[in-house]
């Protein structure tokens, strides 16, 4: 089987060409897809706790605490302490971030509007009740909290 044959092939091309239109996009802002994508998942009344960034994105805590330290360094989120339970911090966006933010919302707006625009509302639809069965079938194969060598070794 050719690779061009396989599922996980073409959600991976598609998703970097994706994060290459994206990346383009953001750097006129000095920005990056992993940043545009944490100042997307704030909220931007209540703030949103820092552990539940990652999750939001599907990753790891400690794969974004560079990144959430260096938005802070650059000014486009400040942390607040939980006052309850002191080794917690709640984020927020700054102005800077605010302006940010509205640049990655309408990138991924813009990317919609043309993929609607050529694509039939049914073939949309289809899409995401596929996406949808892969992501179904994913959690079934990996376990929760599963190593990469666990799910190597599982593979057929």
């Amino acid at each position: 089987m050719k690779r061009e044959d396989t599922i996980d092939y073409h959600i991976k091309a598609t998703w970097h060409a994706i994060a290459r239109m994206y990346n383009a996009e953001a750097s006129q802002y000095a920005l990056t897809v992993s940043v545009g994508y944490i100042l997307l998942n704030i909220d931007l009344d209540k703030g949103t706790p820092a552990t539940k960034i990652a999750p939001l994105l599907g990753l790891e805590a400690r794969s974004i605490t560079r990144t959430l330290k260096n938005m802070e360094e650059v000014g486009f989120i400040f942390k607040v302490q939980d006052d309850k339970d002191r080794r917690f911090f709640r984020i927020f966006l700054t102005e800077k971030g605010k302006i940010a933010r509205e640049h990655a919302r309408e990138t991924v707006l813009k990317f919609n509007e043309a993929v609607l625009a050529q694509i039939p509302q049914n073939d949309i639809d289809n899409f995401f009740q596929v996406i949808t069965q892969i992501n179904q079938i994913i959690d079934q194969l990996v376990p929760k909290n599963a190593s990469l060598p666990e799910i190597v070794e599982d593979l057929p």
